[in-house]
């Protein structure tokens, strides 16, 4: 598979979220690699990585739509299902001492990129009209 490249219509027009997304999507590679090259260490580390930088984007997300006092209910919801699929996703590793069955293996980076990139296009994009009426540099408090 190839690596998944930004392009600016994943951009939502705010430099902070676009930033988040691009880290996020290099993190996404990073744990194709890993399972490309069977390294388990790198694989959990990668995925721990990738949890906590979506566990602080979502936390970002969040404050941007108190801020503009968008309805974030169900945006939230889903923030919260992907994340509680990932914490799985870490927990299975760790008790396998890293190792996943070859099926897992193939699906996974798929499955994380579906995930990411329909983020970004579908919900994320929900914001873009709300954050073009800020500077593009805008930061919540």
């Amino acid at each position: 598979m190839m690596a998944i490249q930004w392009a600016k219509e994943l951009s939502v027009g705010n430099e902070i979220i676009d930033s988040e997304h691009r880290n996020l999507i290099g993190m996404v590679n990073s744990i194709e690699y890993a399972i490309g090259t069977k390294d388990s260490f790198a694989l959990l580390g990668a995925i721990k990585l990738f949890k906590d930088e979506v566990d602080d984007h979502f936390a970002n997300e969040a404050r941007f739509a108190r801020a503009f006092n968008y309805h974030f209910e169900q945006h939230g919801l889903e923030h919260r299902h992907f994340q509680e699929e990932l914490q799985q996703k870490i927990d299975d590793l760790t008790v396998k001492i890293g190792v996943w069955p070859e099926y897992a293996m193939g699906h996974y980076p798929q499955l994380l990129r579906n995930w990411l990139i329909g983020h970004i296009a579908c919900e994320d994009m929900k914001m873009k009209p709300v954050l073009q009426g800020y500077p593009c540099d805008f930061r919540p408090v």
